[in-house]
């Protein structure tokens, strides 16, 4: 790749100076958290801005600037601020753009719900999102803030309003994840739902809190705890695991076993979160090794890159990695010098006296 600096020029348009304060953010705030985070520098004269850094990264930021102008247009008459998660977000995308292959990202599917239009921010998911509408059963694998549970909620609504599946279902294991949580009061529904709540959260978000209600108590959307799957077969449905890493070897296989007509199956997890009991196997992990040459089953792996969270999110997961392969040469090592040891100690071979 090419280390010559280039400068792009644009115009935003229509030259509107409360947009432009909103779209630059106080002192210049959104301006620089750009250029730090894009490597560029950028320069402005009212509505003119030049973008100078290596030619991928000042195209890929010049896109970013008009991408987040229009989101700057007036509602209901007044200017929108730019919230730094809005902002955070979209230099996220403009990076993943920056590093994909050139048309391989733009040809990613856009997800429409009631709220809006939800797209994928890196080619991860992108592909994964590819892989929910094209195959069966779909794995998301990777670390918290990844995008994995939202957009296969956001996959399933868009199948529901689509009418291409007549309901959804929304399931997890309900495993302490550490805690204690004691007795619970309340009855059945009450003592699930804080297992349940960031499937709820993500269908708030798209459908609105009311509509999804009136669609709980027709039946459409259902949520339960996983331990409901047995003994059920569902056909015409849009179902999603979560969580995963906390099923059994054998409610796994349960769960995919239930999957009926017509139906798609997403299965997320983070296999470093594992809350199972010392000495239980992690179902997630179980099905990558038994399924991962079966036909129409897709695999998806995220990785801290992919975190579309708080920026420090994504080296905090960078630093448990690191810390995880750390941990694991030691192991290595003590292991060989156990087997060395070992063999050291064996008496040397030769016939023994009659």
């Amino acid at each position: 790749m090419s280390n010559t600096l280039v400068s792009n020029e644009i115009v935003l348009e229509p030259n509107d100076h409360k947009r432009l304060s909103s779209l630059c953010g106080p002192f210049d705030d959104n301006i620089k958290q750009i250029e730090r985070r894009l490597g560029v520098e950028i320069s402005y004269r009212d509505n003119h801005f030049k973008v100078l850094g290596k030619s991928q990264q000042a195209v890929a930021t010049s896109e970013l600037l008009k991408l987040l102008y229009i989101e700057t247009q007036p509602v209901k008459g007044q200017i929108p601020d730019l919230a730094p998660e809005k902002v955070h977000l979209a230099i996220q995308e403009a990076k993943c753009l920056e590093q994909a292959e050139a048309g391989k990202y733009g040809k990613e599917v856009h997800i429409k719900t009631k709220r809006g239009v939800v797209k994928p921010r890196n080619p991860h998911q992108s592909q994964y999102v590819q892989n929910i509408v094209s195959h069966d059963i779909c794995f998301g694998v990777g670390p918290a803030g990844t995008g994995k549970t939202y957009l296969a909620v956001a996959s399933a609504v868009d199948a529901l309003e689509r009418q291409e599946i007549r309901r959804i279902l929304l399931t997890r294991p309900a495993v302490e994840a550490g805690e204690k949580l004691g007795f619970l009061p309340g009855d059945l529904s009450q003592k699930v739902d804080p297992y349940l709540r960031p499937l709820y959260d993500a269908l708030f978000e798209m459908l609105g809190f009311e509509k999804v209600e009136k669609l709980i108590e027709r039946n459409i959307i259902e949520v339960a705890p996983l331990a409901y799957m047995r003994g059920r077969t569902l056909n015409d449905a849009f179902i999603i695991l979560d969580e995963s890493q906390n099923t059994t070897v054998e409610q796994m296989k349960m769960f995919l076993t239930r999957i009926g007509f017509n139906s798609k199956a997403v299965i997320t997890g983070d296999i470093t979160q594992v809350d199972l009991p010392r000495g239980a196997r992690s179902g997630l992990r179980h099905a990558i090794e038994v399924l991962k040459d079966v036909n129409d089953i897709s695999f998806n792996f995220f990785n801290a890159n992919d975190v579309v969270r708080h920026p420090v999110v994504t080296r905090i997961v960078m630093a448990y990695e690191e810390h995880e392969r750390e941990q694991e040469i030691l192991r290595e090592k003590k292991q060989q010098a156990m087997r060395e040891q070992q063999n050291n100690n064996q008496p040397s071979g030769g016939k023994s006296s009659g």
